[in-house]
Formats: structure tokens, C-alpha cells, sequence
């Protein structure tokens, strides 16, 4: 930015949130798979939605209960509010004296006498969810989810040996029968409960070695959903190591997605990631990322963190970088396959230390796109939720047997079937395997700022470390330690791409 327009900038008053950038050419990407990348869990996509307030120039506004507010360069403030949908906002010095104004309830119109745009101003702040009209508290609803998501495990075969991973490997897999009959149980839940998309999550094992099912199961979901109206979407969960050409053109073709494990580079993979016989993945890994970057395909990367791989994330979020790849940070969860490999485990300050020399390369190297959604394990910071996850509403597993069970990590644990009528309502009813409460109902969240940003974290997790399923996550500290850095970093970025920084 020149002279002359910082001069502008600096008196001119400046609110800036992210959907802003949308109209910034070149500065926000439209790729889905960068705005929100692909995880391996069921996404939470159920939201809390605050309703526009009602106010007049008279009415009185303060600043809205428990913001979150920082200094960045430049002399700009940003002012986070974790119930709202605006996420970050940035407000330069002019903004922020108007800002200011409502520390104590005053009239809008007050600021009328500042001049300029003072008072529109003003409003938007209230639009955006930053100040409030006084003793009018937030009504919020629930906008639930549109889309049904289903684990679709294909094969229980691997040819990895992941210290970590959660199924017990064995030869067998789904058939094209077994298959036909799972996507027909799904379309029928999807209708029967008012759904409107349908994402298929291709995994097991490793679902490449499975892949020409894959391939016909999609397009009978692609068929049997445009019959019912529904909107389709399919990704290919996979470790990556088997990723040639014939896989990448049927990607292609099909338009299904990808999303390929990575947890680091070099030895930092290979100390979770490894063949049968020992050897490390992360040189076929690698070797797949460069072809399918040849053929124009960017896959979603699941980064997935333990004690064991903590010291390489920071190298491994520049790789990602780099290569302009979509990327989530997850920490290990213990299972029953797991918990014989006590050197997984993490201790808070390990984890914390590590997510800051990876926010320091982010930092240094801030992507277009945001990471709001990205960067801590199941916490979502882009949209204020009930939920840490879709599991007991608007998900489901599916075997290669046709058994349903409620989440991958309970893949053992079946509920029903695919030749049930709805699946999906056995699954909503069933109060025998994992819970999963509204993060109001989790002693130690109903009070926390931050709750409906992680939304009490992974149910499993918390039950596993505390035999309940109704108490805040075992991660929690991390959590409100590193949450405020996170939103840092996207005011940052939007100072870098909107032209702003050094302003």
C-alpha cells in the first residue's frame, strides 16, 4: 500500500471480517478443498446461527459480552466475538475510536457527531455481531445439518501398519452387492430425515485397494441421488502410498476428492506410518503428492499429531505450505488397538509448544484461504457449534459386512444394518454406545467463551480419559491456550490480503 493510501486507511474508518474478502480479487480462493479441508472424523456442520438484532438510531449499544481482543501491526485491533458468524473482525484506529464509544450502552446515533460514516459504521459493527443492543440478549437457533455423512468402510485390508490406527486389519472387503445395498440404506435415510446432500467418505484400511468399487459405488450414488433430488459429494480417504495413474485419472473422471494422511516429513511420518515389514511410507507418499500435483489435484492432508512426531509439524506445515495444500492438525486419540504404545501419548506443553513453531511458519508464510476450521484437532473457530461432530445425528458407519455402527472408532460397535428401513433413526436412538451431548450440556463448558468454538471436543476422547461423556475435553487447556493465537492468524491474514498491512 502507497503513502497516500495508508494516509486514507488511517482516517478512513476500516471494518474488515473475512467474508470480505471474497470481493478482493486473487486474494480469496473459491476452491472448496482449501476454504474447508477434508478431515477423516464427521465434520461438524451443524451451527449456531445468532438472529439480527432489532435496533434504531436510539437504541442503546455496548460492546458485545466476552469479545476477544487483540493489537496487530499497524496500529489495527481485532475484535472477535466466538457466538458470532463473522468469526474475525479487524478494525483500524478510526474504527476502533467508534468502537470505543459503546464500552458504555449509548445511542447509535450518538456517534453521529464524529461525522463521516461514522453512524453506518456503527451499525455494521452491530451486523457483524461486535457491539449489541443493550439488554437485548443474542437469540441464537440451531441450523442443522444439511448434509448426511457416511464412513462407507470398503475394505478392512491395509498395507500399512499404523501404530495408531484403530482397525483390526484383516482380507476381507465390501462386495458390489453389499455396496448397492448400503447406498440405497443411506439415500433412504436422507430422504426420510429431510437431508439435502450426501457425502460419502470411501475408507477402511485403505480403500485404494478397493478402488474399481469405489469407483461403481459412486456412480450408483451419483444415479440413485439425482433420482431423489439430493446432491452428491465423495471423498477418497486414503495414506497415499498407492496413488498411481490409473487411481488419478478415475479421480478425475469422477469427481471424487481425496484426502491422504501425512504426518509429517521423512522420519517424522515413518515413526507412525509404516509398511508391514518396517520400512517408512513417506518417500511413496511423497512421490504420489508430486504426481497428483502433475495432474492438477490438490488433496486435503490429515496431519495426525502424537508425542512421537511433535518435533516435525513445524516442517511440515512449510512443506504443506508450499505446495499450496489444504491441511488439518489432529492430536492422537488412545483406542483399544493403540494403547499398548505409551510413547503416542502427549503432555499439554509438548503440544502447545509444537502448534506455536507451527503458527510461526503460518505467520511468516499466511495462506489465502483461511484456517480458522483447520488447525486445532476437532475445534472449529469459522462458525459458532453445538456439536464437536456430526456422531449421533447426522452420520453414520457402514462396514464392509453392512453393519452401521455410530462412529468410525467404534467401527466393532454395529447398531443396525443396511436392510433396515432408516438406519439412521436406530442410530439417533441408540444410548448404548457413544454419546454425543450439546456442549451446554458438558460440566466445565456452559460457562467458557470458547465453548462453541470446540464444542467440548471429541466425545470418545473425554470418555476414554474420563468415563464420561457430559465433562469438557481432556484437551480443554490447550484449547483456550491456543485459541486466541489462532484467530491472530487470521487477522493477519486478512491485513495481508486485503491490502492493509503495513497500513
Amino acid at each position: 500500500m502507497d503513502a497516500t493510501n495508508r494516509t486514507k486507511a488511517s482516517t478512513t474508518p476500516i471494518v474488515l471480517c473475512s467474508a470480505d474478502l471474497d470481493s478482493v480479487d486473487g486474494h480469496l480462493t473459491t476452491d472448496r478443498e482449501l476454504r474447508q479441508p477434508e478431515t477423516d472424523c464427521a465434520c461438524a456442520d451443524e451451527r449456531v446461527v445468532t438472529s439480527p438484532p432489532r435496533y434504531e438510531d436510539t437504541t442503546l449499544v455496548s460492546a458485545t459480552p466476552a469479545l476477544h481482543i487483540d493489537d496487530l501491526p499497524g496500529s489495527y485491533k481485532l475484535v472477535s466475538s466466538p457466538r458470532s458468524q463473522a468469526g474475525v473482525v479487524v478494525l483500524n484506529q478510526s474504527a476502533w475510536t467508534i468502537f470505543t464509544q459503546f464500552h458504555q450502552p449509548a445511542p447509535l446515533n450518538s456517534v453521529a457527531a464524529m461525522g463521516g460514516s461514522a453512524r453506518e459504521v456503527a451499525k455494521r459493527m452491530v451486523e457483524l455481531g461486535i457491539l449489541q443492543p443493550a439488554g437485548q440478549p443474542l437469540v441464537t437457533e440451531r441450523a442443522l445439518s444439511e448434509t448426511l455423512t457416511v464412513w462407507l468402510h470398503v475394505t478392512n485390508e491395509c498395507n500399512l501398519r499404523c501404530d495408531y490406527c484403530f482397525v483390526s486389519k484383516t482380507p476381507d472387503e465390501m462386495d458390489f452387492e453389499r455396496g448397492k445395498q448400503a447406498i440405497d440404506a443411506v439415500a433412504r435415510s436422507a430422504v426420510r430425515n429431510g437431508f439435502r446432500r450426501i457425502k460419502l467418505k470411501y475408507a477402511g484400511g485403505e480403500a485404494t485397494l478397493n478402488f474399481p468399487l469405489v469407483v461403481a459405488l459412486h456412480q450408483y450414488a451419483g444415479d440413485l441421488a439425482a433420482r431423489h433430488g439430493l446432491k452428491l459429494e465423495g471423498i477418497v480417504l486414503s495414506n497415499g502410498v498407492a496413488i498411481g495413474s490409473r487411481v488419478i485419472r478415475a479421480l478425475r473422471a469422477s469427481g471424487i476428492r481425496l484426502m491422504i494422511s501425512l504426518d509429517g516429513i521423512g522420519e517424522h511420518h515413518d515413526t507412525h506410518r509404516r509398511f508391514a515389514n518396517g520400512h517408512g511410507s513417506f518417500s511413496r507418499v511423497a512421490r504420489a503428492l508430486d504426481r497428483l500435483a502433475q495432474h492438477g489435484i490438490k488433496p486435503s492432508i490429515s496431519i495426525t499429531l502424537s508425542r512421537r512426531n511433535l518435533s516435525g509439524l513445524a516442517a511440515t506445515v512449510e512443506y504443506l505450505l508450499e505446495r499450496e495444500l489444504p491441511f488439518t492438525i489432529n492430536f492422537y486419540r488412545e483406542n483399544d488397538c493403540s494403547a499398548s504404545f505409551s510413547d503416542l501419548a502427549y503432555h499439554d506443553e509438548q503440544i502447545i509448544a509444537s502448534m506455536r513453531e507451527a503458527f510461526a511458519v503460518i505467520a511468516r508464510r499466511l495462506p489465502p484461504y483461511s484456517l480458522l476450521g483447520a488447525l486445532l484437532d476437532r475445534a472449529r473457530l469459522d462458525t459458532p457449534h453445538d456439536y464437536p461432530c456430526g456422531v449421533g445425528r447426522s452420520y453414520m458407519v457402514i462396514d464392509h459386512h453392512g453393519g452401521v455402527a455410530k462412529c468410525h472408532m467404534e467401527i466393532e460397535r454395529t447398531v443396525t444394518s443396511v436392510v433396515v428401513e432408516d438406519p439412521l433413526r436406530l442410530i439417533r436412538e441408540d444410548r448404548e454406545g457413544v454419546q454425543n451431548p450439546a456442549v451446554a450440556e458438558k460440566a466445565g463448558c456452559r460457562e467458557c467463551a470458547w465453548r462453541y468454538w470446540c464444542a467440548g471436543g471429541c466425545p470418545l476422547l473425554t470418555y476414554r480419559v474420563t468415563g464420561r461423556y457430559d465433562v469438557k475435553s481432556p484437551n480443554c487447556r490447550i484449547y483456550q491456550t491456543l485459541f486466541p493465537e489462532v484467530v491472530r492468524l487470521e487477522g493477519l491474514r486478512l491485513l495481508k490480503y486485503s491490502g492493509l498491512a503495513g497500513g
